[in-house]
C-alpha cells in the first residue's frame, strides 16, 4: 500500500511513525511533513488548504490511501477532492467535518441525536452573549463558532473577559460550565461501524495546575487509571452511535476519526466538543500503545470495510507525552532557535525546520514532544520527562505536572 499523509505537526509525526511501522505500507509520502517525519517518509510540498492541489498530489504519487491529519483541509474539502479522483481518503467530507468546523452545527447535531452535553446558546451580538452569560453564570464558557487551532475557547470567572473574547470572535457558542475531569476518546469509523481507541487525557492550559490561557495542548497520557469501568461502552452507546446515525440521516455520513471530548460530571459523561480528526497531543500517546497495524485500520475505515476489521490490539503499560513549547507560546511564539537533543527515539517533531547547514530550528509554538511508554504510568511519566530534560531550546517552556495527579491518585469524578 502506498500512503500519502497530509500535514506537518506532532500529530502527523506520530501518525507517520505508526504508518511506517505497518508492514503493509510499502511507501509513505508526507506533505508537507517536517524534519522528524522526513526520517520515515518522503516529503513533498503542497498547499494543504487547497483541495485540488492535495488531490493532484495523490494522483501524481499514485497512492492507495490519503490520510488527512489537520482539521483545516478537512473543512475545506480535501477528502472530497481525493475521493473524486477514485482514491481512498481517511477523513470526513467537508459537510461532515462541520462537526468541528462549527460549534453551533455540532450542538444542533447533538440535540437532534439526544447526546448528553452542556446547555448552550449560539450568539452573534453582544446583547445575546451578555444574556447567555448571565443565565449560566460563572465560570463562563465562550467558544468561537469556527476553527481556532484549539485556542478558540475561553473559560473564565471574568465576565468582561468573556464578553471581550466573544466580540473578538464574532459568532460564538456560550455554554454552561461542566465540572469534572476531561477525557478524549478517538473513534475510527467508516460511517456505520465504529472502533474506539484508548481514552486519553490532555492538558490544555499553558501552566502547571491548569494556570494560564488555553493552548493546543501541553501534554497527554493514556490509559486513564481513574476512568470508571464501562466508560467507553457508555460513550459509544449514548454519544457515538447516535451521532453517526444522525449524520447518516442528514445525508452526510461521518467517516474518519471522530474525536469526542468529554467532561466526567456528577451526572455522567457530557460532550464538550467533537473534532473531525486525531487530537494533538493525545495521538502521540494513544498510537504509542496501539499494537494493531495503523495503515490497515485507516484503510478499512476509508473503504467502508471496518465491520470486517479484527478487534484492536493494545500494548501493556502506559504512555505519556510532554510538549516543549517556544518562548511566548501561546502568544506569538519565538522561532528560529537552534534545537539540540531531538534525535532520540520518542522525540516527536511538531514545529521544527531544517536550516541549510542541517541545524534543527524551532518553527512553531509547540515545537517538540517527549513521548515515552512504560510498564506503569509513573514509569512512562519519568521516561517522558527524561526525554524532555535532554532537549535544548533557548526560551522554551513545558509543564512539569503532566499525568502527576493520575499517578498520585488525585483525580476524582464529582458526585
Amino acid at each position: 500500500m502506498r500512503v500519502l499523509l497530509l500535514g506537518g505537526g506532532g500529530r502527523e509525526h506520530a501518525l507517520a511513525l505508526g504508518l511506517a511501522a505497518d508492514p503493509a505500507v510499502e511507501v509513505l509520502i508526507a506533505a508537507p511533513g517536517n524534519p522528524g517525519i522526513a526520517e520515515v517518509a518522503e516529503l513533498r510540498p503542497v498547499d494543504a488548504a487547497d483541495p485540488a492541489a492535495v488531490a493532484a498530489l495523490a494522483v501524481e504519487t499514485g497512492v492507495d490511501l490519503v490520510v488527512i491529519g489537520p482539521e483545516a483541509p478537512l473543512v475545506a474539502g480535501a477528502a472530497d477532492a481525493v475521493r473524486a479522483k477514485g482514491i481512498a481518503a481517511f477523513g470526513p467530507s467537508a459537510e461532515a467535518a462541520r462537526l468541528e468546523g462549527s460549534k453551533a452545527f455540532a450542538k444542533d447535531v447533538m440535540t437532534a441525536a439526544g447526546v448528553p452535553t452542556a446547555r448552550a446558546y449560539t450568539c452573534a451580538d453582544p446583547e445575546g452573549t451578555a444574556r447567555a452569560l448571565d443565565e449560566f453564570g460563572p465560570p463562563y464558557v465562550v467558544k468561537n463558532d469556527g476553527l481556532a487551532a484549539g485556542k478558540g475557547v475561553v473559560v473564565t470567572d471574568d465576565r468582561a473577559a468573556a464578553l471581550a473574547h466573544a466580540a473578538e470572535c464574532g459568532r460564538v457558542v456560550v455554554e454552561e460550565y461542566l465540572a469534572g475531569p476531561e477525557v478524549s476518546l478517538f473513534v475510527v469509523t467508516d460511517g456505520e461501524a465504529a472502533l474506539p481507541l484508548l481514552p486519553a487525557q490532555d492538558f490544555k492550559r499553558v501552566g502547571d495546575g491548569d494556570a494560564g490561557p488555553n493552548t493546543g495542548g501541553m501534554g497527554a497520557y493514556a490509559p486513564l487509571p481513574w476512568a470508571p469501568p464501562g466508560l467507553v461502552d457508555e460513550v459509544m452507546a449514548d454519544v457515538v452511535h447516535p451521532t453517526l446515525a444522525e449524520m447518516r440521516r442528514r445525508g452526510t455520513p461521518f467517516a474518519g476519526l471522530l474525536y469526542v471530548g468529554l467532561a466526567m460530571t456528577a451526572a455522567g459523561p457530557r460532550v464538550i466538543e467533537f473534532n473531525a480528526r486525531f487530537g494533538d497531543p493525545e495521538t502521540q500517546v494513544v498510537l504509542a500503545l496501539l499494537d494493531t497495524p495503523l495503515g490497515g485500520l485507516l484503510h478499512a475505515a476509508a473503504t467502508g470495510a471496518l465491520a470486517d476489521h479484527p478487534p484492536l490490539r493494545w500494548r501493556d503499560g502506559a504512555a505519556v507525552t510532554v510538549v516543549v513549547a517556544a518562548g511566548n507560546y501561546p502568544g506569538t511564539p519565538r522561532t528560529g532557535d537552534v534545537i539540540t537533543g531531538a534525535d532520540r527515539p520518542g522525540v516527536i517533531h511538531a514545529g521544527t525546520a531544517r536550516r541549510a547547514d542541517g541545524a534543527l530550528l524551532s518553527a512553531g509554538g509547540r515545537v517538540l514532544c517527549g513521548t515515552a511508554t512504560g510498564p506503569t504510568l509513573a514509569a512512562a511519566r519519568d521516561a517522558a520527562y527524561e526525554l524532555v530534560g535532554g532537549i535544548g531550546l533557548a526560551g522554551s517552556h513545558h509543564r512539569t505536572d503532566i499525568a502527576a495527579a493520575a499517578v498520585d491518585g488525585r483525580i476524582t469524578i464529582p458526585g
